[in-house]
């Protein structure tokens, strides 16, 4: 069996497709971990231990992945150690210094296979910074894709983790693969959810507090929305970053920050990740944003370490 474990957003959904696409499988299993954990759970260890095969896609899990104990391909562009499990065929461009908006970029490239999943993957990771890219702008117009409706495409693949679906997530991989990207526009199940997502995040962005240029925003919600509050803050809103705090998601606390650009060069995420980690928590990201999910009783210590940031 060959067993894809991928990001729970676009670009893991978007990573999947383009991988069974690229290699033509015909049968495999797909999954997503806990929806907002960066961990393996009891569900996918047992899938791993029945796999031949397992690829983990646009999954910051190193820790992870150093423990299977079966042949792995790990594509990811997140920044992340160099795996040193013989078993893992690593391939992240970060590794080289070289930044990638989307691992849906990274899977294309790696096996010649683009589309408009591929570009999918970068507007679902960047916003609209991706119609920057000619790349993007290229496959979206093969694909007869508007920059609106590619951005609403992401909207309602995305509608599916933070609705914390997980296995409307795993099924997104096999709605991708068939049915014709512009009927996904009119997909009822998806577009219900996107619909009551926009008016929690709206209520969200209601009180957001100015802490020298960054936001602070708190709340509480059922829904994932944390990283969608944030990018907009940060890519429609122009502050220098957002604090973004979530503190009864399913019983856990959510922390989420995410940088600007200019700020990138300033702020070492990385450090910042690892730092969390230390607290015990479950932390990942990239260059310019991390995420942290914790047991209440932790979540002010990470915080605190977040505003160290904060200058």
């Amino acid at each position: 069996m060959h067993l894809i474990v991928h990001h729970w957003d676009t670009d893991g959904v978007t990573s999947a497709a383009l991988l069974v696409k690229a290699l033509g499988l015909e049968e495999f299993t797909n999954m997503t971990a806990p929806i907002g954990e960066f961990r393996f759970d009891e569900r996918v260890w047992d899938a791993i231990e029945k796999a031949e095969k397992l690829y983990v896609l646009d999954f910051n899990v190193p820790d992870e992945v150093e423990k299977v104990r079966i042949p792995t391909l790990f594509i990811d562009h997140h920044t992340q150690p160099r795996i040193g499990n013989p078993l893992v065929e690593q391939l992240n461009p970060s590794l080289n210094g070289s930044y990638y908006p989307s691992n849906s970029l990274v899977v294309s490239e790696h096996f010649g296979v683009r589309n408009a999943w591929s570009a999918l993957g970068v507007v679902g990771d960047i916003g609209e910074k991706a119609f920057k890219l000619d790349v993007v702008n290229e496959l979206l117009r093969k694909a007869n894709l508007s920059r609106a409706e590619a951005l609403r495409l992401v909207e309602l693949i995305d509608s599916n983790y933070i609705a914390v679906e997980r296995e409307a997530v795993e099924e997104a991989v096999r709605v991708l693969l068939e049915n014709e990207i512009r009927a996904l526009l009119e997909y009822g199940p998806w577009v219900k959810k996107a619909e009551a997502i926009r008016g929690a995040i709206e209520d969200a962005l209601s009180s957001v507090e100015d802490k020298n240029g960054f936001a602070f925003v708190e709340f509480e919600s059922p829904f994932n929305v944390i990283s969608k509050v944030a990018r907009k803050l940060v890519w429609e809103l122009d502050y220098r970053g957002a604090v973004v705090l979530n503190r009864d998601f399913h019983g856990k606390a959510q922390a989420y920050f995410r940088i600007s650009p200019a700020e990138a060069g300033r702020i070492d995420i990385a450090e910042a990740i690892a730092r969390l980690k230390g607290l015990g928590t479950n932390s990942g990201g990239k260059r310019e944003v991390l995420g942290c999910v914790c047991d209440g009783d932790k979540i002010e210590k990470a915080l605190a370490i977040i505003e160290e940031y904060l200058r």
